[in-house]
Order: structure tokens, then sequence, then C-alpha cells
């Protein structure tokens, strides 16, 4: 399960107990923030994208879009969403639990501009009904994070 293999990844880094599931969805970012309790900027999305050499996640606030011209200039590649049937086999989570935690082995998380401007944020725990809400120093520390990216627009 999604789940099991995220809080596994977090238990790594004394984070599993952070974990929190909900009797309802938080598969959008709309969902999640409700589930939260929190404006939709804060829930850190997970975003999947197909670069020539393999996938890629780059987690923004829920209220940033992917600029293509800046996407382009950091990957030297368009920007190529993964079709969501090969989230799971490429990422190791499902759509709509798409999280940095117990990714498949190869799968660079990077984070975006965006996030900065909170001291917490509430990426997903590997399910449509989770989320867990790190400090982005646990973020990118949890996330095994490859770097910060300036990739997004229309935040803030």
């Amino acid at each position: 399960m999604s789940l099991d293999r995220a809080a596994a990844h977090l238990a790594q880094f004394g984070l599993e107990g952070r974990i929190q599931q909900f009797n309802v969805s938080s598969a959008t970012v709309e969902l999640a923030a409700q589930a939260v309790g929190c404006p939709p900027a804060r829930i850190a999305k997970t975003l999947s994208f197909l670069l020539p050499e393999g996938p890629v996640l780059i987690l923004a606030a829920g209220d940033a879009r992917v600029d293509n011209a800046k996407y382009k200039a950091r990957f030297h590649t368009k920007a190529k969403m993964i079709p969501a049937e090969q989230v799971e086999p490429l990422i190791g989570h499902g759509v709509g639990g798409v999280c940095p935690f117990g990714v498949n082995e190869g799968v660079p998380v990077y984070l975006d501009q965006s996030l900065r401007r909170f001291d917490t944020v509430y990426p997903a725990a590997g399910t449509a009904n989770s989320a867990v809400e790190l400090s982005l120093e646990e973020l990118e520390r949890a996330a095994q994070a490859a770097g910060w990216v300036d990739v997004c627009k229309d935040w803030g």
C-alpha cells in the first residue's frame, strides 16, 4: 500500500507520526485544503513529469502553475506530464496520492520556489485521503530533494 510506503520512508526521519488520514478525499488541491483546514496555496502538490532520462517530481504550492518557458529553461525540454495510467508504475504512488516519500529509485524530487513563502506545507502521504504537515526544512530532508527550482507562475 502506498500509505505504508510513504510512512516507512517518513519513519527514517522520525516524521511518520505526522501523517493525517481523512474520511474524505484529498486528491486535489481544493479537496486537500478542505480536509486539512488550510488555504489551498499551502498544499504542496506533487507534479509528475517525464524528462528524456526518466520521470521527475516537482512539488509546488497549490496556487502555482507550471510556467512552460521556465520549465524548459531549467530542464531543457518541454513540460510533459506523465499520463495518469503511467504515474504509479513510474513513480510508485497513484494519482491523487503522489508524494515525494517512498518513490521509486532514481526519481529525482525538486521543490519549487512557490513553497518558500510558507513555514509549513501539506504534501500528500501516498493516498488520495492523506497529508503530512512539514516545515520546508523537513520537506527538503524527507523528500531527499535534488534542489530548489523556479518553474512556476501565478502564485502569491
